[in-house]
């Protein structure tokens, strides 16, 4: 089937759409129920918003720059390293979460911008291109993924999707045509 610029995709382009949607909605949903089982089973909540485009480039996306292995683990152990530093120099290490208090302060607004500034510019510097990262120092500037279980629970949630997402991507990889020799 033949289409112009203003035609609809092709039956089997949709199809192929519909397929690789369906199978990112079945493996985000088990990725997520079993990391949010395991937080259960250890009393941490490990479910949060980091998670989720973690997950959605190690599944989607996993031969990208982004969801590399190394650029996934530099990029938020950068993101941890710059949140805990930022909530120390801003005195905010024990201070009420954002979410708790309802507003942020001055203090907090601060420690936020800097430390997602200072993130991206590392994960410039390092070569380590994981936008997610700048979810995980924001959580942690905030509060809501503050020192003690909180932050354990996120690098829990974390690590776990970093060892299982791109598992169960390979495993459920699409085939790909073999290439003739030659062919680049």
């Amino acid at each position: 089937m033949r289409t112009t610029a203003g035609d609809t995709a092709p039956d089997g382009a949709l199809r192929d759409r519909l397929g690789g949607g369906l199978r990112l909605l079945v493996l985000s949903v088990l990725l997520l129920a079993g990391v949010g089982a395991v937080g259960r089973l250890v009393g941490w909540t490990v479910l949060t918003t980091t998670l989720g485009p973690t997950a959605y480039l190690l599944l989607a996306h996993p031969r990208s720059v982004s969801a590399r292995l190394r650029s996934a683990v530099t990029g938020h152990a950068l993101a941890v390293a710059v949140g805990l530093a930022c909530l120390a120099v801003f005195g905010l290490w024990t201070h009420p979460s954002t979410a708790a208090e309802q507003h942020d302060t001055g203090a907090q607004i601060g420690a936020q911008a800097l430390s997602v500034g200072l993130t991206l510019f590392l994960l410039h510097v390092c070569e380590a291109h994981h936008p997610p990262a700048a979810a995980t120092t924001l959580l942690i500037t905030s509060g809501i993924s503050r020192p003690g279980p909180p932050l354990y629970g996120m690098l829990t949630g974390l690590a776990l999707v970093l060892v299982i997402a791109p598992l169960m991507s390979a495993a459920t990889a699409p085939k790909q045509p073999k290439q003739a020799e030659g062919d680049g």
